[in-house]
């Protein structure tokens, strides 16, 4: 027999408030967990940064014997690396997208898809394996040579291709972590093309739009604020790899203009000391962790400002 509606009502209504605090519960959780983390690797690096001060962040001098620690090493070749990833993923991951949803036959899109997924579910360590052994040497023996021989002898760029062909560096990790975040950024471009309305293509296609008019003109248009967001998903990503860096960069604590020559990252950094760091070497690699946490921060605040700008423009057009 069915409970009477009053009772129903209130059941419901007693429901509804189970499932709204149970997800307010979830998200506070998750913003608990970050905020601990971050506030422990402050508290464990409080003697470093009280003591050193501004110099910790200025300074790249990192020598734990005569304890001096600068934090301006590894957060540089943390930038510069996710910058050179960024710059190389973007474009290909966008052409992979495009050509999973615009040109590819059906018969060839199910396989491509199914690799660029397995990319991303390779672990880091094997990237950073197949880095050591098979595209350094690649790097040393055929690209860097030619980049030092043709754009290093360029007045302007020439400063960031010139130098030794060692093969680890910062270029080669950049192209590391690029291949590393391309599935990432091409799955979410992929589904965010594939979520435009098939009948706004194909009304500019019965209007004689060319393919990349397209999508210059309807596809980019409708889906610019999920793709900056895959963009900085990929950003974020590349930002804390810790691995396949540590194979390829050459973990030295030294800052050149040139991209072939080898720098450290904060992961790197604290993945390949943080076994056998005490005292201040230790509060030294959890403020170079808190630091972190700082520089994501603000690529994400600056992601989210990128994204509500669009979704002003988006609306006044």
């Amino acid at each position: 027999m069915p409970a009477p509606a009053p009772r129903r009502a209130d059941l419901d209504a007693r429901r509804d408030r189970w499932f709204a605090h149970s997800l307010k519960a979830a998200a506070l959780l998750v913003l608990a967990v970050l905020l601990g983390a971050a506030l422990s690797t402050l508290w464990g690096g409080r003697e470093v940064l009280i003591g050193h001060g501004l110099d910790f962040l200025a300074s790249s001098q990192w020598n734990p014997v005569a304890g001096r620690y600068g934090a301006l090493a590894p957060v540089f070749g943390t930038v510069v690396t996710s910058f050179v990833a960024i710059l190389l993923a973007v474009p290909l991951a966008f052409g992979i997208a495009l050509f999973l949803t615009e040109i590819a036959p059906p018969w060839l899109r199910r396989p491509v898809s199914a690799a660029i997924e397995l990319l991303a579910a390779i672990p880091s360590i094997i990237y950073g394996m197949w880095g050591l052994f098979v595209f350094v040497p690649f790097m040393a023996e055929h690209i860097e040579p030619m980049l030092d021989a043709s754009l290093g002898q360029l007045p302007v760029i020439g400063a960031l291709f010139s130098g030794p062909p060692l093969g680890l560096g910062v270029l080669t990790a950049g192209i590391v972590l690029a291949v590393m975040i391309v599935p990432f950024i091409a799955a979410v471009m992929r589904e965010v093309f594939l979520a435009v309305p098939t009948r706004l293509k194909e009304s500019a296609r019965a209007l004689g739009a060319t393919p990349w008019e397209v999508v210059w003109h309807i596809v980019l248009p409708a889906t610019r604020s999920a793709v900056v967001g895959g963009i900085f998903l990929g950003l974020g990503r590349a930002l804390g790899e810790t691995m396949a860096v540590t194979f390829v960069l050459g973990n030295a604590y030294d800052i050149h203009a040139s991209l072939l020559m080898p720098g450290t990252s904060i992961s790197s950094s604290i993945a390949n000391e943080f076994n056998e760091a005490v005292g201040n070497h230790r509060s030294a690699l959890l403020a170079l962790g808190f630091l972190l946490f700082v520089v994501t921060f603000f690529v994400l605040l600056i992601a989210r400002l990128m994204l509500r700008r669009l979704a002003r423009r988006e609306g006044a057009t």
